[in-house]
């Protein structure tokens, strides 16, 4: 058994950009399922359908939903209100780690948390599986805790301290951005699109829709 969890970042990079198509696609060569937990749902779909600015994405995410394109944590017979502890313990942890303006500095969101709950849970039950996450601060949390500070301080504008916590809670985790997704999708032939300079619009669409990913990457993936 195994599984891809996607976080909202990878799945509204998809949907904004037109590329769900593609998405099914790579869901039919992958020999698993896609998952999204509630928090996820609620933040792609719930709340959004009910704003008419983005009603249209919510829609066609909650079609994939309804063609089990992407599925729920009960497929696996995981529980909501374990999903909702761990998630609770992750987030408590990973928004109480850094101090800026005398305040604790608020790294990453339910779902976020969710996914990392979600993954945590398959790994005690031996399922194999990657989180799909486009956001850079998560990503980092567990990647390269030592360079939050920077990073926070980059964006907040004000100087962040760290309270030295333990990131070893963090350490295990698996990921893949949306790029990554569609370099697979490009390599298989699964792209619509036929043109030679299709890999190189398809990485830049989604770094403009939110993929963390550098220039220098996205060229060395074309090289690949």
């Amino acid at each position: 058994m195994k599984a891809i969890i996607f976080d909202s970042s990878t799945l509204i990079s998809f949907v904004m950009n037109g590329l769900l198509p593609e998405l099914k696609e790579l869901k039919k060569i992958f020999k698993g399922k896609f998952i999204i937990t509630n928090d996820v749902k609620k933040e792609i779909i719930d709340k959004p359908i009910t704003i008419k600015r983005f009603e249209l994405e919510a829609l066609k995410l909650k079609e994939l939903l309804d063609e089990k394109i992407l599925e729920m944590p009960s497929c696996f017979g995981v529980k909501e209100e374990d999903i909702s502890k761990k998630s609770n313990e992750i987030m408590g942890f990973a928004n109480s780690a850094l101090i800026g303006r005398g305040k604790e500095v608020k790294l990453i969101d339910l779902g976020e948390a969710s996914c990392l709950a979600l993954s945590r849970i398959f790994d005690e039950k031996g399922i194999k599986n990657v989180i799909a996450i486009d956001e850079r601060t998560t990503r980092m949390l567990v990647e390269k805790p030592e360079n939050l500070e920077r990073l926070m301080e980059k964006r907040l504008h004000t100087k962040i301290t760290s309270k030295k916590t333990d990131f070893k809670f963090f350490k295990g985790f698996k990921f893949i951005r949306s790029a990554e997704l569609l370099y697979v999708a490009y390599k298989k032939g699964l792209v619509r699109l036929k043109n030679g300079l299709v890999l190189d619009g398809l990485l830049y669409a989604v770094k403009f829709k939110g993929c963390a990913i550098s220039r220098e990457e996205i060229n060395e993936m074309k090289r690949l």
